[in-house]
């Protein structure tokens, strides 16, 4: 499988260790059979602002129905809740948080 990587610049130490954990890690959220709903989207949005960072996998139940390509889905789902993509991996992909506040 190739991997995809796509912005590349993260600045803050914190979320640069978080996007290591979840590269090294296990999914966070699951995206099932129950498919886009607004309770998985406003939990994604949670987790980026608790983390900054969240992992997502495409199970095979949602597979059979992808209305699009992978890569714009995730493409989707970042621009939906406000975050940039980091990276696709087969069917799993990570997202970071988009405006991340420095602390000084």
């Amino acid at each position: 499988m190739s991997k995809m990587r796509l912005d590349k610049e993260v600045h803050d130490k914190n979320v640069k260790e978080e996007i290591k954990k979840r590269i090294a890690g296990k999914v966070d959220v699951q995206l099932g059979k129950k498919g886009l709903t607004r309770e998985f989207l406003d939990e994604i949005r949670k987790r980026l602002e608790k983390h900054g960072v969240v992992k997502i996998k495409i199970l095979r139940s949602f597979r059979k129905t992808l209305p699009t390509d992978r890569r714009e889905l995730a493409k989707m789902i970042a621009k939906e809740v406000g975050a940039k993509l980091l990276e696709i991996r087969g069917y799993t992909f990570i997202l970071v948080k988009s405006k991340i506040k420095e602390h000084r």
